[in-house]
């Protein structure tokens, strides 16, 4: 048995990469939630930056989600 310790080692990396990006990008869509419900407590107002920004980051990690499933299940290929 051989293993192929590089491509071993690019498989890790890209995965650690790609979990910590979405990680980031999910807390993003976090602080913008947390932006547009205090700009809705303070002053009655709403901020549409905070919903805008929330709304993109969830979008983006669906996608995500969405494309390692597509990898996964053979059926769509």
């Amino acid at each position: 048995m051989n293993l192929d310790w590089t491509a071993l080692g690019q498989v890790a990396a890209v995965s650690l990469a790609a979990t910590v990006a979405v990680v980031t990008v999910f807390a993003l869509g976090v602080l913008g939630l947390a932006r547009y419900e205090g700009a809705r407590e303070e002053g009655g107002g709403t901020s549409a930056l905070g919903l805008a920004q929330a709304a993109l980051c969830f979008l983006a990690c669906g996608a995500v989600v969405a494309y390692g499933i597509r990898l996964i299940v053979p059926q769509f290929h």
